[in-house]
């Protein structure tokens, strides 16, 4: 059998997954009181570990290698930070360790006391049937569902928490102001992942305050992000275009209006209702609906009244059009209830959650959870996978947390941190 790596070392020891009696290569009993608080920094692996070694107990570090030389590879022998480490947990111990006070350290090898069951689960997960699969699939049945919700639950905070960092990047932008950080935020996220920081760019160049003062015109809004966009240049037959584009010249040099390069937008691949053109005239009947939309969302606690809120359909011009100038059959153009629901996810329930952590107030994160345990699941070929291995997500928050273990845990191969995987390894 290869050499494991040490992370695996790492984690068998932490979660003592040893069986039958601890010796030191010299013979004396091992006793393990305390295996220590795991340190992912630099410095011994374990802190603050109670190791009983024949008849003394040693309070101190632990320091797990691969190969007992791995000690003096890394230059442990130089760095006082090793000072104090009372155990040598290896695989292989292939020379002896003598500390700068000239005491041999004691060294535990670990490879006979690794029960042969984790090291089968431990090879299972490490090396699935099949690329981008699930690597404990096999392994689900065997979990309770209880079991599998408890994890669910803790991810779908972990995933909230690693989309606030995009939050807290446009609250630093914005200088701590929350509605122009929602709007910056909902921009970004009507563009899609094509259009995504362009829509955001948009927004940047845009005044909120200027779109608020024309928010009982809703042309002269759409007139604003269209010129600013870059898509009123030139000539146009319809007249709604033509329309427009008098409308944002009147406006372009009293405001000192800077439109952004109309060649950053993408069209190719994309759906016509994913269109930037009709994204933009969608979210310019949104920023009509409230001058103060952070305060307004702020005051909305449930799903369906932020679906509500989000519910918007571009101009009647775009009922025939999804781009100036080029006719398509009539169909209003309405935001559809999963793109609102990716709405809520994706921006109002980080920026939510991320306000109550700034502010001390729990209720605002049990309320950013608790919308998203009230919206339908997601469906995507991450979550058909999910479903195809057993589990079925039953609402937003569910999904959100699978989707966080895929793409976090399973397709990175770090199963030694997954509670999944612990449970898997241990049985």
């Amino acid at each position: 059998m290869l050499r494991p790596p040490e992370s695996f070392l790492q984690y068998i020891w932490q979660h003592q997954l040893l069986e039958g009696d601890l010796h030191t290569v010299e013979g004396l009993p091992i006793v393990v009181e305390r295996p220590g608080v795991l340190n992912r920094d630099a410095g011994p692996d374990f802190f603050d570990a109670r190791i009983r070694v024949g008849e003394t107990l040693w309070v101190g570090n632990v320091e797990v290698h691969v190969k007992a030389s791995d000690w003096n590879a890394h230059n442990h022998s130089t760095d006082r930070a090793y000072d104090n480490v009372v155990l040598h947990v290896v695989y292989e111990c292939d020379t002896a360790i003598t500390l700068q006070n000239c005491h041999q350290l004691p060294t535990l090898v670990i490879s006979q006391h690794i029960p042969q069951a984790v090291w089968d689960n431990y090879e299972s997960l490490m090396n699935p049937p099949r690329p981008l699969a699930i690597p404990c699939e096999e392994h689900l049945p065997q979990l309770s569902s209880f079991y599998v919700s408890s994890v669910l639950e803790r991810l779908v905070v972990e995933r909230i928490e690693a989309k606030c960092e995009n939050v807290r990047r446009l609250l630093s932008d914005s200088h701590n102001n929350w509605e122009q950080c929602c709007y910056w935020l909902l921009a970004h996220y009507f563009g899609g992942k094509t259009n995504g920081f362009t829509f955001e760019l948009l927004a940047r160049a845009t005044d909120q305050n200027l779109l608020a003062r024309w928010r009982d015109k809703p042309q002269r809004v759409e007139a604003i992000l269209m010129g600013q966009a870059g898509f009123l240049e030139g000539y146009f037959s319809d007249e709604y275009p033509r329309q427009l584009q008098a409308d944002y010249e009147a406006l372009r040099h009293a405001a000192r209006l800077n439109p952004i390069a109309g060649y950053l937008w993408k069209f190719f691949r994309l759906r016509p209702y994913g269109f930037p053109t009709l994204r933009i005239s969608q979210f310019a009947q949104l920023i009509c609906r409230s001058r103060n939309l952070f305060s307004r969302l702020l005051e909305t606690p449930s799903a369906a009244e932020l679906q509500q809120l989000f519910d918007v359909t571009a101009a009647d011009y775009w009922t025939n059009h999804y781009q100036f100038d080029r006719p398509s059959p009539g169909k209003p153009k309405r935001l559809s209830t999963s793109f609102v629901d990716l709405l809520i996810i994706n921006a109002w329930v980080p920026l939510l959650f991320e306000y109550g952590s700034q502010h001390g107030m729990q209720q605002y994160k049990d309320q950013a959870v608790s919308i998203l345990e009230q919206l339908r699941p997601e469906s995507n070929q991450i979550i058909r996978q999910w479903a195809a291995a057993g589990i079925r997500p039953n609402n937003a928050a569910q999904s959100q947390a699978l989707l966080q273990l895929f793409n976090n845990y399973c397709q990175q191969h770090n199963c030694l941190h997954c509670q999944i995987g612990y449970k898997v390894i241990a049985q």
